[in-house]
């Protein structure tokens, strides 16, 4: 029997990219928010950068008070922009800022779900039971999605990580440009860049690296020979593993020849335009929503990291080779309206199973979401580049595989579980 094989490309980018850099910032205020005001906050905050000014917009509601232009500013200090030799300057660029609070007929499905806010069984159609929430359980219990839509979590055990081998590498080629740019080792480089790997699969495997693609933005008095070398020697051979390198793999470093004019001089910037870079390279879908600057009542960004810790779990565990998870929701709803998992037919139990197990297992209500994964926290700053998962050099509640356990043992039971008669 014939190989299949196909080749698939995945890209990533830096933190001084633009639209990365509107991702951060957002994410940067999340945090200065919910750092102060974990319990209470509603955030919804986007930015977009263009030539010497950063525009902050949304909806936030908090009892606190965050110096939002400081935050952006040392944002844009930290990811590298600090003098104008690469177009934009956090010390001096413009800022502008421009926040309304929820809309109240957002909030009260949010703060109270349907399951809550209806008792009675009526002509209207609704029978549904009020939940009895204790008066010293946490309030996340009453919780109701922040928003109608759908999220998707993936996981796949082609790299240690679970992770498409493709936007894997891909993300640390573009971690790995940072680096040798802040650490001095390549310190002619400046904050914007761009990579991409195309990796060939055979029999659904990854066998090699077809293409890496690495562009970074660099100082005009360097040549473009030292610029290849260098990234060559210290970010390509540092992440790209040997073994996936062959004489066919192509190498293309700055293809264009030249790469000064970058970040939001080159390209305005918005934030949620780097989604397929946040998720999983194309390899698996993705739901209606981008992430940064979301709070985690929004569960196109809460759900879609269950969602992950779920698919990795049930990867890690072994009931499936790869796994995808679809949940959906209604705005102000607490329970998902479907859950559907997909395994491409590698699943090592029967798939329904696997589907009963996790509808079990995991509420995968907002509150509930929000509670194990312990989100209310600031820790979203840190993921608004080089990808939300995957992320072996930070330590995500989304990315542990703590239900390995827990889940074997409902597969084992699965199985050992008389078949009903027909």
């Amino acid at each position: 029997m014939s190989e299949n094989r196909f080749l698939f490309t995945s890209e990533s980018v830096t933190e001084g990219h633009p639209d990365k850099m509107c991702d951060q910032i957002s994410d940067a205020i999340l945090d200065a928010i919910i750092e102060r005001d974990p319990k209470n906050a509603r955030v919804a905050c986007e930015v977009a950068v263009t030539t010497g000014l950063a525009v902050v917009i949304g909806e936030i509601t908090t009892t606190c008070t965050v110096d939002i232009p400081r935050v952006v500013r040392d944002t844009i200090r930290e990811i590298g922009y600090t003098n104008s030799r690469f177009g934009f300057d956090g010390d001096n660029c413009g800022i502008i800022v421009s926040i309304k609070e929820q809309s109240p007929d957002i909030a009260q499905g949010v703060n109270k779900s349907l399951e809550c806010r209806v008792s009675a069984v009526g002509d209207d159609g609704f029978d549904l039971e009020c939940l009895q929430v204790p008066a010293d359980v946490d309030a996340d219990a009453e919780l109701g999605a922040g928003d109608q839509g759908m999220v998707f979590g993936y996981a796949t055990n082609e790299t240690p990580e679970l992770m498409p081998m493709p936007i894997l590498l891909a993300n640390k080629l573009a971690l790995r440009l940072t680096e040798v740019r802040k650490s001095g080792e390549i310190g002619y480089l400046g904050p914007d860049g761009k990579t991409q790997v195309t990796v060939e699969y055979a029999d659904d495997r990854p066998i090699r690296v077809d293409a890496v693609i690495v562009s970074s933005q660099h100082t005009p008095d360097v040549e473009l020979d030292t610029i290849r070398r260098d990234i060559q020697a210290n970010v390509i051979d540092v992440v790209i593993p040997a073994e996936m390198i062959d004489k066919e793999t192509k190498v293309y470093v700055n293809p264009t020849g030249r790469f000064v004019i970058g970040g939001p001089k080159g390209d305005a910037g918005m934030s949620g335009r780097k989604i397929i870079v946040d998720t999983y390279g194309g390899m698996a879908r993705h739901g209606g929503g981008s992430f940064s600057g979301k709070d985690p009542t929004k569960v196109d960004r809460s759900a879609a990291y269950a969602a992950r810790y779920i698919a990795k779990n049930v990867v890690a565990a072994e009931l499936a080779d790869k796994c995808e998870i679809q949940i959906s929701y209604a705005i102000g709803v607490a329970q998902p309206i479907a859950i559907y998992v997909n395994t491409f037919g590698t699943a090592h139990i029967p798939e329904e199973s696997i589907s009963e197990i996790i509808a079990r297992r995991f509420a995968l209500t907002p509150g509930w979401i929000i509670n194990t994964l312990r989100l209310r926290r600031p820790i979203y700053r840190q993921v608004a580049a080089y990808g939300h998962f995957g992320r072996a050099d930070l330590d995500l509640p989304w990315e542990r595989t703590d239900s390995v356990g827990a889940l074997q043992s409902d597969a084992n039971a699965a199985k050992a579980a008389p078949k009903a008669s027909n």
